[in-house]
């Protein structure tokens, strides 16, 4: 093969296999991705059924196989095909730079169980299945074709800071209230208020206003500090959620009527 059409070759499967930019056959690469992606999520949680996971063995595993074939042609054919983007150049350096995104590695998760299983890993029963339960990474991999998902990571990494600073003050409320109510409740509750470690199970439950009643305070003093806490909650483990509700807000604002398809609705080709 020249150079000429191999380098054409590449390109076109390189756009082939990117969302939005392969014309009509990439329309239907990235629903048919997708749907396999959902089949392959809903056959893991099937499987785990005892009664569906024997009756249908011969069938969960080929179609794990036909999924595995199509998931590694497809991280096979991205790898392949990543040099003729000019980030990453160099037919070694730049595919390894390709291959270590997050989403490649998370390609490579999809995959991997199955070779390492075919290949004779052996372990005990626990390992095995949470070898298996790892192929649920693909779920993850709708990322790469969900707008909504891309949206909702540009607005973690713009909010990234704020965020970071929520999460360490509720983990700083955590620590305070769960300190304060093993000093308070130890006494009279030796066994569910033992350490200050075990009292963040009721910090936490309490905190996100789950009460599960499993570990609650039993003295005047551990009840007043525990509604205190309790009322904190509601709006500092809120606050996360608004931060992020802002950021969805701020993104759709600046976006305006830049969400429209990249592709002709009719033909199927990439828009200019």
């Amino acid at each position: 093969m020249s150079t000429r059409p191999y380098g054409r070759l590449r390109r076109q499967t390189n756009e082939l296999f990117n969302p939005k930019t392969g014309g009509r056959i990439g329309h239907y690469i990235d629903w048919f991705i997708m749907s396999l992606i959902a089949a392959n999520v809903a056959a893991v949680i099937l499987e785990t059924v005892d009664a569906l996971g024997t009756a249908y063995a011969d069938f969960f595993y080929w179609f794990e196989l036909f999924s595995v074939v199509v998931f590694s042609i497809e991280y096979i054919a991205r790898i392949w095909s990543a040099v003729d983007d000019s980030e990453y150049q160099g037919p070694i350096t730049g595919r390894l730079k390709f291959a270590s995104r997050p989403l490649l590695i998370i390609d490579l998760l999809a995959i991997l169980p199955f070779y390492l299983t075919i290949g004779g890993v052996q372990g005990e029963l626990r390992f095995l299945r949470a070898l298996r339960l790892v192929r649920l990474f693909r779920l993850l991999k709708l990322a790469r074709y969900s707008s909504a998902m891309q949206a909702f990571g540009a607005v973690i990494r713009q909010k990234k800071e704020k965020l970071v600073i929520a999460v360490f003050a509720n983990g700083l409320l955590l620590v305070i209230a769960s300190s304060v109510m093993y000093y308070i409740e130890h006494q009279h509750q030796p066994e569910a208020f033992s350490s200050i470690p075990a009292a963040f199970w009721w910090g936490v439950a309490t905190l996100t206003t789950v009460g599960y009643g499993d570990v609650h305070p039993i003295t005047p003093l551990g009840k007043f500090v525990g509604a205190i806490v309790a009322v904190l909650g509601i709006g500092l483990f809120a606050l996360p959620a608004s931060i992020l509700a802002s950021g969805f807000i701020e993104q759709a604002a600046a976006a305006g009527d830049d969400d429209g398809p990249t592709y002709c609705p009719h033909c199927g080709e990439k828009l200019e």
